[in-house]
């Protein structure tokens, strides 16, 4: 029976196929041109989840499509904030149909409670960047648009929120500088977790050798091929000739890090920036001299990288999704 789900189904795989570049368990290419993401799941299909009572729907719009969750608190007839999530994957991996993102998206927009849109961008290397910050510009263009009847009849587009992981997180900043209706109706914030940011210069407790440093960007320069390089302000906002942090588009930003993650030190450091940025400090820092700038930093020891997707039960998961709902209903 033909699928009508909009992701696409890997075909088997060649043995006598040969592996001519690998980018860890993300991505495998072969020397016949084929395509292999080793630690993406099969896709899940939308509809009821039993366990949140959220309804998901697919919804396609050309390049990209979306992936809409409505939670049970929709019936209560008040309007529910509005969460486009971008999902991670260093641009080269994962959909909005993965597992592990299906089953974040279905336990954020309950526990929200919120209208949840996740973007399913086109990947590289079938479609080298910019591909995938022009496909979530559009469709938080498309969110903002009230065009779906989920959302006009259930969002506060007066509570947009942008929220994404690694390089989701990445394009988040990006939208927060550039989305389409910035001046008419400002986002009311950005979520940040583990951001995948980089830089030739190292920041905190990341490595200095230059090797390493070129080491950490190979994913992007493959990914981004026309990239300025290290310092290209999509990889690294805090770039000299970078846009003003101060130009962020939205009221509030949180910004997650992990303890064991090697891009911990580059998310605080940018969570520091953008405080600084607006002339005050992280909100909640203890010694802080200057006021709040409406910049949070959530640190979570013991843990690694997008650590919440692979162990979704763990205490230290669910108090960052906890954090999440609080930064989301704050007033």
């Amino acid at each position: 029976m033909a699928s009508n789900s909009p992701f696409p189904v890997v075909p088997p795989a060649d043995p006598s196929d040969e592996v001519v570049r690998e980018f860890g368990p993300l991505l495998r290419i072969y020397k016949s041109g084929r395509i292999e993401r080793p630690l993406v799941a099969p896709p899940v299909e939308p509809g009821h989840d039993a366990a949140t009572g959220v309804e998901s729907k697919d919804v396609a719009l050309g390049s990209y499509s979306v992936r809409l969750y409505l939670p049970p608190a929709a019936g209560a007839g008040s309007k529910l904030p509005v969460v486009v999530y971008i999902h991670g994957g260093g641009f080269v991996a994962e959909s909005a149909a993965s597992p592990n993102y299906h089953l974040f998206l279905n336990r954020l927009a309950a526990a929200g409670p919120a209208l949840a849109v996740s973007v399913d961008y086109r990947l590289a290397p079938e479609h080298p960047l910019p591909a995938a910050y022009d496909d979530c510009l559009a469709a938080l263009g498309w969110a903002l648009s009230a065009a779906d009847p989920w959302v006009a009849a259930h969002g506060d587009l007066e509570r947009v929120f942008v929220a994404g992981d690694s390089a989701g997180a990445n394009v988040c900043h990006h939208l927060a500088l550039h989305h389409p209706d910035v001046r008419a109706r400002p986002l009311r914030g950005a979520l940040l977790i583990h951001p995948w940011f980089w830089g030739s210069e190292a920041v905190g407790g990341e490595p200095r050798d230059p090797a390493a440093r070129a080491m950490g960007a190979g994913l992007w320069f493959f990914a981004c091929p026309d990239t300025a390089g290290m310092d290209d302000p999509r990889m690294n906002p805090m770039a000299p000739g970078a846009l003003g942090l101060d130009a962020l588009a939205c009221h509030r930003v949180l910004v997650c890090a992990a303890e064991g993650d090697f891009l911990r030190w580059r998310g605080r450091a940018y969570a520091e920036a953008v405080a600084a940025a607006r002339g005050g400090g992280l909100d909640g820092e203890e010694g802080q001299e200057k006021a709040g700038a409406g910049v949070q930093l959530l640190e979570t020891m013991g843990e690694g990288h997008v650590f919440h997707l692979f162990k979704p039960d763990c205490d230290k998961a669910k108090e960052m999704l906890q954090k999440l709902v609080d930064f989301i209903n704050a007033p």
